[in-house]
């Protein structure tokens, strides 16, 4: 089996209820993407609905994976740059697969998914790059290292994710040219 991706998929209550779910079982299997566990979907609607805001400006895009039942099992969230001399590359935020679907090269898929999407996708002909943010200390920079992103840049102790367990902030470049 494998993942179905589509961009920009209609945003509806299942789509929506389907990333809430997505996102709080990554966070509460121990995945860095931007909680702490325990948490619930509740917690996390404020960053998706900044994320669906950020989609219906233009400023984001959504990659979804989808696995044999259609429900949600990955995403990705490109996010364009608005600064002028910024727009040549993009940011991408919230990469994720479902922690029952791990091990299975659906992370890898999924990065061939997003490195795809920036090639070929109608409103990214001039993005030369991609660029990401991950948290130190879970070993995810050498999962991106193998997609074929390079360290660029590391914040020492930036990310509290608890009194005294502070992490590197680590910058990761995808050149698409």
């Amino acid at each position: 089996m494998t993942l179905t991706f589509e961009m920009d998929p209609a945003v509806g209550p299942a789509l929506r209820d389907g990333v809430l779910a997505l996102w709080a079982d990554v966070s509460n299997a121990g995945g860095a993407v931007g909680f702490v566990p325990p948490v619930t979907p509740d917690e996390i609607r404020p960053a998706l609905l900044r994320h669906l805001v950020d989609m219906a400006r233009g400023d984001t895009r959504l990659l979804v994976g989808r696995d044999e039942d259609g429900g949600v099992a990955a995403t990705a969230f490109f996010t364009f740059n608005t600064h002028p001399l910024m727009t040549h590359w993009v940011w991408l935020y919230t990469v994720m697969v479902h922690p029952r679907h791990q091990g299975r090269g659906y992370g890898r898929d999924l990065m061939d998914a997003v490195e795809r999407t920036a090639r070929t996708a109608e409103g990214f002909e001039a993005i030369e790059a991609i660029r990401l943010t991950c948290r130190g200390g879970t070993g995810v920079d050498g999962f991106y290292a193998k997609s074929g992103y390079k360290e660029v840049g590391r914040v020492p102790g930036a990310i509290r994710v608890a009194p005294g367990d502070d992490r590197d902030d680590i910058v990761m470049l995808l050149p698409l040219t």
